[in-house]
């Protein structure tokens, strides 16, 4: 069987596609509406600090069961 037309996963592909899916999920970034390439890049640092933000912003797991351990007891 020939190398070239069999299925190989590429190292670290899975990384990038779920970085656009992120970017896709932002309205002006799903289709090519910007005339400038400087508004898009814009954009992907608008889209990427919010979704930054958002992560900083919650609260991490397991957080609800250590603000009052001691009123499980009661």
């Amino acid at each position: 069987m020939d190398p070239r037309k069999t299925f190989h996963v590429l190292p670290r592909r899975w990384v990038v596609e779920r970085i656009f899916a992120w970017l896709g999920k932002c309205r002006r970034l799903s289709r090519d509406y910007e005339a400038l390439p400087e508004t898009t890049e814009m954009l992907v640092h608008l889209a990427m600090i919010r979704l930054m933000v958002r992560r900083l912003a919650r609260e991490p797991p397991g957080a609800e069961l250590a603000v009052n351990p001691t009123s499980a007891r009661r």
